[in-house]
């Protein structure tokens, strides 16, 4: 690879973890291992070709652009989370990643049981995750805050929200809901 690839994927990675929290490559692969996949198990199950899957992971590509796949992406590191903590078993977890293949997306905040916790309530990562969706979906991170920064003279509660939700991390846009719930 020549000095001028490696500097489109490092920065195709930087997009990546602006976008998505972390580089796509350590994201799928902390996916087929959590849940046992390969490659082409997870490509089928997200809806992407196996070379696209592939390209992302390596940085060749830096954004998903079907916001469908982007919440299948999530629901799948939700599915993770709960087979990690016992609360679903791998049968179980098989027969909900065919269900997750088959979503077509749609309502981020209603997607069929995806988005709550045992208790019925939505938890507050997966709500801060579906608004990072939503917002990365529409626009790139480097837009929000080109946006974000025309707006902070008149509107700096605004500006931080999109700048936080838009560009930031997860664990600190969690920080942020947290704080602004009463």
């Amino acid at each position: 690879m020549d000095t001028a690839q490696q500097e489109a994927t490092a920065r195709a990675r930087e997009l990546q973890r602006s976008w998505y929290g972390e580089p796509l490559g350590a994201l799928f692969r902390r996916l087929i291992d959590d849940l046992g996949l390969n490659q082409a198990r997870l490509a089928a199950v997200l809806g992407l070709s196996a070379p696209m899957l592939s390209q992302l992971m390596s940085g060749q590509r830096a954004k998903i652009g079907n916001p469908a796949v982007v919440q299948r992406v999530q629901a799948l590191q939700e599915l993770a989370g709960q087979v990690a903590d016992g609360s679903v078993s791998a049968g179980e977890a098989t027969d909900r990643m065919e269900e997750i293949k088959k979503s077509q997306g749609g309502s981020v905040l209603t997607s069929s049981g995806q988005t709550t916790s045992s208790s019925g309530a939505p938890t507050v990562r997966r709500v801060v995750r579906e608004i990072q969706s939503l917002l990365r979906s529409v626009s790139a991170a480097g837009d929000i805050i080109d946006a974000a920064d025309a707006l902070a003279p008149t509107h700096p509660e605004l500006a931080e929200f999109l700048k936080v939700y838009g560009a930031g991390r997860t664990a600190d846009a969690v920080a942020h809901y947290e704080g602004h719930q009463s």
